[in-house]
C-alpha cells in the first residue's frame, strides 16, 4: 500500500492557514476526493505528526506532517445483485434491520465479490444501489463474516446520513453476546485500549500506542466451568474491536482462530462465539426508539447448553 507524505503550508485563502483535515488530504493527494479521504481518516489510514487522528473535521496548521497510507487503485467493478440467505427483523421505507447469518459477509471483498449481504440486499432492495458508498451501498456499520446478528441497512440517502452520524456520535447502542475461555476477574468493566492494524500482521488488529480509540463495556452474564458468558457493548466500533480486547484480558472469544485458539468450541462448535444480540437506536426520520434482540443461533445456543453440562 503506497504511502503519500506532505507538509501542510499556509493557504492563499486562508490567512490562518487553518483547514480541515479531510481538506488537506484531498489537496495534498492526487486524485483523492474529500469522501474518499474522510473514508481513510475514520479508517486509521491518516497520520498527523506521527499520530493516528480518525477525525476528519480536525483543524490543520501549516508546517504539520500528514502521512496517508493510499489503497492501491483498483477497477471499477459493478455490484452484482444475487440471491442471498437473510432475515429481515425490521423494515420501513427509511431503513432495514438485518438479522445477518454466519458466514455471510457484509459487503464485497477479494474471495467475495458476489456472494455478500450486500449482493443479496440489491436482489431485494434495488434502490439501496444509490445510497452510501459505491461499493458498500446501504452500509452503515459492519459485523465480522463469522459474526451472526443485527446491522442497520439504510434505504435513502437521507437515513444514511443520519444513521452513520448517530453511530459515529455513539447514539445507537449495540450489544453482543460472546462465550470466552476461562472469565474476567470482575463482573463488569471496561477495555480501553487503542487498536490499529497489527505491525507484524497487517492482516490483524492490535492494540497500538497511538491507534484509534477503542472502548468496550463487558458485564458477566453466567461463569461455567471453563468459560463465561459476558453481554458486551460498543462504545465505539473497530475492526475485530471485541475479539481483540478479550484477548488482550485473557479471555479470547471461544472459536477465535485468529486472536484466540483454533480448537472447537463447547459442543464442537467450528466457529467463533460471537453475535450481535442486541440493537436500540432513535429512528433517523421519525425519530422513534426502535429496539431489537436477536436469540442466539442454534450452533450458538447448543455450545452454550454443552458449555454449561461440563
Amino acid at each position: 500500500m503506497p504511502t503519500a507524505r506532505f507538509r501542510l503550508s499556509a493557504s492563499p485563502d486562508n490567512d490562518e492557514g487553518n483547514r480541515r483535515l479531510d481538506v488537506c488530504i484531498a489537496e495534498g493527494v492526487t486524485g483523492l476526493s474529500r469522501s474518499a479521504a474522510q473514508r481513510l481518516v475514520r479508517a486509521g489510514a491518516v497520520a498527523v505528526d506521527g499520530v493516528v487522528e480518525t477525525r476528519p473535521s480536525r483543524r490543520i496548521l501549516p508546517g504539520v506532517e500528514i502521512r496517508v497510507e493510499v489503497p492501491e487503485p483498483e477497477g471499477e467493478t459493478e455490484l452484482i445483485a444475487t440471491n442471498q440467505q437473510f432475515e429481515i427483523a425490521y423494515e420501513d421505507e427509511h431503513l432495514l434491520v438485518v438479522d445477518k447469518p454466519v458466514g455471510l459477509s457484509v459487503h464485497p471483498g477479494p474471495g467475495h465479490e458476489t456472494d455478500t449481504l450486500v449482493n443479496g440486499l440489491l436482489a431485494v432492495y434495488p434502490e439501496i444501489r444509490e445510497v452510501g458508498e459505491r461499493e458498500r451501498p446501504g452500509i452503515v456499520h459492519r459485523i465480522d463474516r463469522e459474526t451472526s446478528g443485527l446491522l442497520i441497512v439504510a434505504r435513502t440517502q437521507e437515513a444514511h446520513a443520519l444513521l452513520s452520524e448517530a453511530i459515529r456520535e455513539r447514539r445507537v447502542r449495540r450489544t453482543y453476546a460472546a462465550l470466552v475461555r476461562g472469565g474476567p476477574e470482575t463482573d463488569e468493566g471496561v477495555i480501553d485500549a487503542p487498536l490499529a492494524r497489527d505491525p507484524r500482521n497487517r492482516q490483524r488488529q492490535a492494540i497500538v500506542d497511538g491507534g484509534r480509540e477503542a472502548r468496550t463495556r463487558f458485564r458477566v452474564l453466567e461463569r461455567l466451568a471453563r468459560t463465561t458468558l459476558l453481554e458486551l457493548e460498543l462504545d465505539t466500533g473497530r475492526t475485530h474491536q471485541i475479539r481483540v480486547h478479550l484477548s488482550s484480558i485473557g479471555n479470547p472469544v471461544v472459536g477465535d482462530a485468529v486472536y484466540g485458539r483454533a480448537a472447537k468450541g463447547p459442543g464442537g462448535l467450528a466457529r467463533q462465539f460471537l453475535h450481535a444480540a442486541g440493537l436500540s437506536f432513535k429512528h433517523p426520520i421519525s425519530g422513534e426508539t426502535i429496539e431489537m434482540e436477536s436469540p442466539l443461533p442454534a450452533d450458538l445456543q447448543a455450545s452454550l447448553d454443552a458449555a454449561r453440562r461440563e
